[in-house]
């Protein structure tokens, strides 16, 4: 359980020789904002044959979600961890196109979707964005005020979201809003649905990118929706769902990937404190030599080791399609503590050198960050579970800390 099968090292190494090669000598350029990394991810797609493989709607039996694949979820464990250890931000676009986007429509879509919106997200011919957290709905995901509002043999949307990866320049939105008929379902949150469109379509506009912390070489934006008139065919799904079961599902998925992330941000720090500890010379000898520096690598290692743990039981728990609601936002939220205190660790052993630009391990952590709140910030992930344990013992409350009735 704890060990890669052969087929995970081959693609393990296949992956690293691609990231080393190709995304890290462009790392500082999509960090900077000067280079976009959608034609890193089709030149990927073509190098693993994705692209002329041409995925088909057969092969969404493939890609059932965070708790249902039937591929081996190890591959995209590993797949994430290699890309992170050379750009975070390179996968999070990555992962957000073909993961929240482009998978969203493979598992939700109806046939027609699939074929005209899925599937070339899927191939990489567009880049996906999904998009849910909107200026007052962060921590409150489900309070949009995005609506959509029955209009004839359609809708029409108005709204806004906002922190949406891969909104500036993406070519198909997975975007949600409420459904309204009557004035009680502005606060009805079952009312919530997803609705597929491509860029172009009247009313619709974004943002330029948004500058940030970290994740920098993933641009990310607002969506504006002004009288964005759809028709029934734009329903994700082709009907309304009653529930936000679509979102939460996706959501899942993402705190799962989060984790391996982290898994990717962990080990490139360690390998370069390792490196760095051992040529770096001071008072005449190694840095490798002193005890306090040895006690930040066994630190560091202990971190790794925990978070590739907790990777494993994740990889398990979704192969076989089991796992609580705790246990994923436990590790989301170790994960990405860990991530971070990873990276802090690594800078503060390399000293001024690691508090500069020149060394990838700044990069690294302002880029970890993210991780704890992306996906649901930390303290979330904590409340999520303490309702989860009380459930267990019949006392319900909500995420604000009221009892339930």
């Amino acid at each position: 359980m704890f060990e890669l099968e052969e087929s995970h090292r081959i693609l393990e190494k296949a992956v690293r020789q691609f990231a080393e090669k190709e995304i890290a000598p462009f790392v500082e350029k999509m960090d900077s904002g000067e280079m976009l990394p959608y034609e890193l991810m089709r030149k990927m797609a073509e190098a693993f044959g994705i692209r002329k493989k041409q995925i088909t709607p057969d092969d969404e039996s493939q890609m059932a979600g965070p708790r249902g694949e039937k591929q081996d979820p190890m591959m995209e464990a590993i797949v994430a961890k290699e890309l992170c250890r050379v750009s975070p931000g390179y996968y999070l676009s990555f992962g957000a196109s073909l993961g929240l986007c482009g998978r969203a429509i493979m598992k939700k879509g109806t046939p027609e979707q699939v074929k005209k919106y899925g599937l070339p997200v899927m191939n990489f011919d567009k880049i996906g964005c999904w998009a849910l957290t909107e200026p007052d709905s962060g921590s409150d995901a489900f309070a949009l005020k995005t609506v959509a509002r029955p209009d004839g043999d359609g809708y029409v949307l108005n709204g806004s979201k906002m922190f949406a990866t891969n909104a500036p320049f993406a070519d198909v939105f997975v975007i949600y809003a409420r459904i309204v008929r009557e004035e009680k379902d502005l606060k009805d949150k079952r009312q919530i649905n997803p609705f597929v469109m491509e860029r172009g379509v009247k009313g619709l506009s974004t943002s330029p990118p948004i500058k940030k912390m970290g994740m920098c070489a993933s641009p990310t934006g607002m969506i504006y929706l002004d009288d964005v008139r759809l028709g029934k065919e734009h329903l994700l799904g082709g009907e309304e769902r009653g529930s936000r079961d679509s979102a939460k599902d996706v959501l899942w998925g993402e705190r799962s990937g989060l984790s391996f992330m982290a898994w990717g941000i962990i080990e490139r720090c360690l390998d370069d404190c390792i490196k760095y500890s051992i040529q770096r010379k001071q008072f005449g000898k190694s840095l490798a030599e002193f005890q306090l520096i040895q006690e930040k690598l066994a630190r560091i290692y202990v971190l790794l080791e925990n978070v590739r743990n907790m990777c494993f039981k994740q990889v398990w728990l979704q192969k076989h399609r089991k796992g609580a609601a705790e246990e994923f936002c436990a590790s989301k939220f170790y994960c990405s503590q860990a991530a971070v205190d990873a990276a802090l660790e690594a800078i503060q052993l390399m000293g001024g050198y690691g508090y500069m630009k020149e060394y990838h391990v700044e990069m690294l952590m302002r880029d970890a960050k993210l991780l704890q709140i992306g996906g649901g910030p930390s303290e979330i992930q904590l409340l999520t579970i303490a309702r989860e344990l009380l459930r267990k013992h019949n006392f319900d409350i909500t995420l604000s800390g009221d009892k339930e009735v």
